[in-house]
């Protein structure tokens, strides 16, 4: 797996100067060294790839939080309601988000890589 493979199933990230090379690899890299091969199996890749591009979002939004003077290193949560003048609107959050998913929740490639290693991880079933 490397950045280009990366980027061909996710071209959302082809923009090599928002999401450059060494961070693609960086997330790539840590991926695997912890998701383990042999349990994985042929959905390694996918887990891979699902990993780095929830990291690589978490990250975008930090640096956007950064170059208008925000506090990236603040957590936040899934936004749930924003009012602007006499409009508001919301969203149902937990109709989206995975039970006990924490960190992965706060993007959509966290929660696909949850459920994904939630199957993986739930071994054979014995009837």
């Amino acid at each position: 797996m490397d950045a280009a493979k990366f980027r061909q199933d996710f071209p959302e990230f082809a923009d090599t100067t928002k999401y450059p090379d060494p961070a693609v690899n960086l997330w790539l890299g840590l991926a695997s060294t912890t998701l383990p091969a042999d349990r994985w199996c042929d959905y390694l890749d996918i887990g891979m790839e699902l990993f780095t591009a929830h990291n690589l979002a978490l990250a975008a939004g930090n640096q956007a939080t950064a170059a208008v003077g925000g506090a990236p290193w603040q957590v936040k949560g899934p936004m749930t309601s924003k009012a602007v003048d006499k409009v508001s609107g919301g969203y149902d959050s937990g109709a989206a988000t995975l039970d006990d998913g924490g960190f992965f929740n706060l993007t959509t490639y966290g929660i696909q890589f949850l459920q994904l290693s939630r199957m993986i991880g739930s071994g054979g079933i014995q009837l």
